[in-house]
């Protein structure tokens, strides 16, 4: 190695030495910062999932009778999940804790490499290592790692999806996506995707599997699947407050501003979907799958009744379609308000203007995402070479390797799909402080779920309950 090897296109030193001092002070700081600047999660979820399935299988207790201690939060999800999570019986404490950590380590690999697209190997250890940098500072992602949540894991399943339908390996492409959607709700939306692309082989198969997956629940304990699917789904009060800052969904808006009404939540969320099925069928047929999937997590975002702020990873594959299509400084904008927390300065009162505009912040990037996002764009920035045509999105047999091809073939490799390649990397959140006690709960009597980066939401400790 001579020391001076260069890696155009990237700011900074310009020799391998001067690289790898940046990097390392880079790590330092964000170190520094995910250990004392936003308080960690005490992986609070993880203990949800862990006492849930512990009291289920050791000591006979109910799905969702099962609270934290000290807290009035237990388990929302379907019953399937429950069933995914029974590996956490055969786990201590410690032992989950990193189990979590090296599963979302996996998740994130997964979903860096669809991302990054085909080119990805390419790009060099300093600008993996930058992005690792970067995305450790990125809120939804360190929340995610930090409450022990399974968002990357959901993430990495659909996006599973999208790669075998890009790479022409179709066969199972939806498996992913049912398995998704019977632990969460949410990533049904993603079967809609694959009907709006012509995909209804890879929709049908998401369908049975998600089908599937919920009837094995049903088996495994009736009771708890009647009781989910009559009573526990439609109770929004079991996930916490609506109006809690960190609820930026559009239900989260509008009971912020006191509209709890149904009615008009419904009408604003068929608005939602109107414009998310008009925007997303152009991207379908200019063959931009990227940015079909990322209208869809951005979409998925705003119509869930309720979205924590760590579930907002869903919009990573947004930056990833801006950066392809020439817009780098409006995803770094929007990428940095992110990484700030500035919703919570509306933590105690998200009354007024200020707090209309404030409080809201990430839904209005959500909004503006699902309004602005570039569609077919991604993939003619790849055929220049071979075309003078920048939007055409017809078969070039010049370039077949990065065209599109028709939406309704089944057997073909789909509109070029997960060639985002953008930057993710691992949200740290994973060093917390080391508590030394049971939980005692919230130090504010009425909080709602610790999802705040202040201290008083975020006094639980990492021991779920002894087994």
């Amino acid at each position: 190695m001579t020391g001076r090897r260069r890696t155009p296109g990237l700011p900074g030193p310009r020799t391998e030495r001067g690289r790898l001092v940046l990097v390392v002070l880079l790590v330092a700081a964000v170190t520094v910062f995910t250990a004392t600047v936003p308080l960690l999660r005490g992986f609070f979820d993880l203990r949800v999932y862990y006492g849930t399935v512990h009291t289920w299988v050791h000591h006979g207790g109910r799905i969702y009778d099962y609270r934290v201690p000290g807290t009035a939060y237990g388990f929302t999800y379907p019953p399937f999940a429950a069933v995914a999570m029974l590996p956490l019986a055969l786990l201590g404490r410690t032992a989950a804790i990193t189990a979590s950590l090296l599963v979302n380590l996996a998740a994130l690999v997964v979903v860096l490499r669809v991302l990054a697209g085909p080119h990805g190997r390419g790009h060099g250890w300093y600008r993996w290592a930058l992005c690792l940098c970067l995305l450790a500072l990125f809120e939804p992602l360190r929340d995610t790692v930090s409450f022990g949540q399974v968002n990357l894991v959901l993430l990495a399943l659909v996006l599973g999806d999208s790669w075998l339908l890009a790479s022409g390996r179709g066969r199972w492409a939806g498996a992913g996506t049912g398995l998704a959607a019977a632990v969460k709700l949410t990533p049904a939306l993603f079967i809609g995707l694959l009907l709006l692309a012509g995909r209804r082989r890879a929709a049908g198969t998401a369908t049975a599997v998600a089908v599937a997956a919920t009837a094995l629940a049903c088996w495994a304990d009736p009771a708890a699947s009647r009781f989910y699917w009559t009573e526990a789904l439609w109770d929004t009060r079991r996930v916490g407050r609506l109006d809690y800052v960190s609820n930026q969904s559009l239900q989260g808006v509008l009971a912020r501003l006191g509209e709890t009404g149904r009615p008009l939540w419904a009408a604003v969320v068929l608005l939602t979907l109107c414009v998310w099925a008009w925007r997303g069928r152009r991207a379908v047929a200019a063959g931009d799958w990227p940015a079909a999937f990322a209208l869809t997590g951005a979409a998925a975002c705003l119509v869930s009744p309720v979205t924590w702020v760590h579930h907002l990873v869903w919009l990573l594959p947004s930056f990833a379609v801006l950066v392809r299509a020439g817009r780098p400084r409006t995803a770094a904008v929007l990428y940095a308000v992110l990484c700030t927390s500035v919703v919570w300065l509306w933590f105690d009162d998200a009354s007024g203007l200020d707090g209309f505009l404030g409080g809201n912040l990430y839904t209005w990037i959500s909004l503006g995402l699902l309004l602005g996002l570039p569609v077919g764009q991604s993939r003619p920035r790849l055929t220049l070479a071979r075309s003078t045509s920048a939007t055409a999105p017809a078969p070039s047999p010049d370039s077949p390797a990065t065209t599109a091809v028709p939406d309704q073939s089944e057997s073909s490799s789909g509109a070029t799909a997960a060639a985002t390649g953008a930057a993710d990397a691992e949200g740290r959140g994973v060093a917390g402080r080391s508590p030394s006690s049971e939980p005692t709960g919230s130090t504010r009597p009425a909080a709602a779920k610790p999802q705040s980066s202040r201290e008083r939401a975020s006094s639980y400790t990492v021991n779920p309950p002894p087994a």
